[in-house]
């Protein structure tokens, strides 16, 4: 194991990459953005006089919440199917029909496209936040709000990291091996 304590993904499979990512980081997601919203709703109408930053950090929250939603539907609806059956049609030796899509490019491109959109909204929202710093005085849901943004950020990261560069690379390879 490396030393960060995580699993040695580049050694999992595609399909148990895939089952990974749908349990742990789109649960996680699904769980963590009903209580984002919230906290963005109270935190900026209660502070959002003193800081209003928090209006903007609102709003950030809400295009995330829309954006990681459709996104994480049109991966369990269409992308991830695909790759599991990728994965399956590798392990028994045989041969899938070329999928409407064309090639597993065009879905992982714009999936790419997507995780950009989502990180550039974290990325300022940790900018309008001095990298979540609790500012003097804040009240409990203020500081419950900051680190839980924080957490979600870093676990987008780790999400995206495993699609971007495991995930994709290895469902691109596998479709090589498939003769369309």
């Amino acid at each position: 194991q490396p030393a960060t304590g995580l699993p040695s993904f580049k050694d999992w499979s595609a399909g148990l990459l895939v089952n990974y990512i749908v349990e742990m980081h789109h649960a996680y997601v699904l769980k963590t953005l009903p209580d984002l919203l919230f906290y963005a709703d109270k935190v900026a109408r209660v502070h959002g006089r003193e800081h209003p930053e928090l209006i903007d950090i609102q709003q950030l929250v809400t295009l995330v919440n829309e954006e990681m939603r459709d996104h994480m539907q049109k991966e369990e609806g269409v992308l991830f199917p695909f790759i599991q059956q990728l994965q399956a049609a590798a392990d028994q030796s045989t041969t899938l029909p070329q999928p409407f899509f064309a090639t597993v490019e065009n879905p992982i491109t714009r999936m790419e496209q997507e995780h950009e959109q989502v990180g550039a909204a974290m990325a300022r929202i940790n900018q309008l936040t001095d990298s979540y710093t609790i500012p003097e005085g804040a009240c409990g849901s203020y500081q419950f709000y900051l680190r839980l943004l924080q957490e979600f950020e870093n676990d987008l990261h780790l999400h995206v990291h495993l699609e971007n560069n495991i995930l994709f690379p290895k469902a691109k390879a596998l479709e090589k091996m498939q003769q369309f």
